[in-house]
């Protein structure tokens, strides 16, 4: 562990030694602390990029996934060069770059219960910056075991989140949220979207927080949860609930073990990856091949997209018709209104295949009996990976 600063430190680190809160104390137990990032996307980067600049000693990252061209618009550690490269690997390029000073541990791998605790009990501090639930509970139930603050953040849209679990006697996750939402209930960035400068906002507070602890000052988010609106451009701190004696992962009773599935538990997998959902028969689907047979062949039919206007705007299959999925409900006049007699059969198409599914199930009660209703299979980007790869992805 390092006991003095050089004067190459010194010369780097001087707008912040000469803060009283941190001084040369503080700045030595910068360097000596080691920093776990779950999470290599929106949020680990800005919080990887300022530690880094702020000195940190051991920094460690974690993520299974690579780098894809619609990450870089939030994730501003990567670039375009990177592109396909693993994102621990991207990040512990750009953080060499920036401070050759760090140590810089790359985990490609995804954290589960097997390997959760190995990791995590190497370091001092841990954020969360992941995009799922089911992560976050094993975090968390980690961070529980081990002792370990938990600085937690989320972004979604056009809103943000900050919280420290698991402080000085403060609450855990499981505190506020004992069990997980619905799944169907839980909306991704990848399907909900994400002003990219929000997660950078909010990645910068959770260095800070970071930043607090292993300097020795109070965290400002123990207990509290901070909320960003981007639109409005206000902050709110809200008060949470203190440590409760009842909660099984902190509790007087705790019920953690090595041996919980969390993606069982909480309905949904370790990552933002929309899953698949299968609702309806063969007889009610046509794969993308199928339906471009159909379309060169000038077949009678009409195509309908449940898409919401915004995203139909970016792109569409030629002479579909926008009716959202929301709106479908009070709209079969207006699908009516297009068939005849000699057009009798309706295709449904969405961004990947799930809302069309249960526009089908739908529309296949409402409208005539004679009237066959279809959805096609993967939606939009099955089309533009196996059809029309000019056709773009978003």
């Amino acid at each position: 562990m390092a006991s003095r600063l050089s004067n190459e430190e010194i010369s780097r680190y001087g707008r912040q030694l000469i803060l009283p809160e941190i001084g040369v104390t503080g700045q030595l137990n910068i360097q000596n602390s080691a920093v776990l990032i779950v999470g290599c996307g929106g949020l680990g980067c800005p919080i990887a990029q300022y530690l880094s600049a702020a000195g940190i000693g051991h920094l460690g990252l974690v993520d299974y996934d690579a780098v894809e061209l619609g990450n870089l618009h939030r994730q501003v550690l990567h670039s375009e060069k990177t592109v396909g490269h693993s994102k621990v690997d991207s990040i512990k390029e750009a953080v060499t770059r920036l401070n050759s000073n760090v140590t810089c541990t790359v985990h490609h791998v995804v954290l589960s219960s097997s390997n959760a605790v190995d990791i995590i009990k190497r370091y001092d501090v841990i954020a969360d910056a992941t995009d799922n639930v089911a992560t976050r509970y094993l975090i968390n139930d980690s961070c529980v075991r081990l002792g370990k603050p938990l600085v937690s953040g989320s972004a979604l849209r056009f809103e943000g989140q900050l919280t420290v679990y698991n402080f000085e006697g403060g609450p855990c996750y499981r505190c506020i949220f004992p069990a997980p939402p619905p799944a169907e209930t839980v909306t991704s960035c990848s399907e909900g979207g994400v002003l990219g400068a929000v997660p950078g906002v909010i990645g910068n507070l959770q260095a800070i927080e970071i930043i607090k602890i292993v300097t020795g000052l109070k965290p400002s988010f123990s207990q509290k949860l901070l909320t960003y609106d981007a639109i409005t451009g206000s902050f709110m701190a809200i008060k949470l609930r203190p440590r409760q004696p009842s909660c099984k992962g902190c509790g007087e009773h705790s019920q953690l073990s090595t041996t919980i599935d969390y993606v069982q538990w909480c309905g949904s997998g370790p990552d933002d990856k929309v899953c698949q959902i299968n609702l309806l028969g063969a007889e009610d689907r046509i794969s993308a091949h199928e339906y471009q047979s159909v379309a060169n062949s000038n077949k009678p039919h009409l195509l309908v997209d449940v898409r919401p206007i915004v995203e139909y705007e970016i792109c569409s299959l030629p002479n579909s018709i926008n009716i959202p999925l929301a709106t479908l409900q009070g709209s079969t006049e207006l699908i009516t209104r297009h068939l005849s007699n000699h057009l009798s059969t309706v295709y449904i198409v969405c961004r990947r295949g799930n809302d069309s599914q249960l526009a089908v199930q739908r529309l296949k009660h409402q409208l005539p009996s004679a009237t066959i209703v279809k959805d096609l299979i993967g939606g939009l980007e099955t089309w533009s990976r196996e059809v029309d790869n000019s056709f773009p992805q978003y």
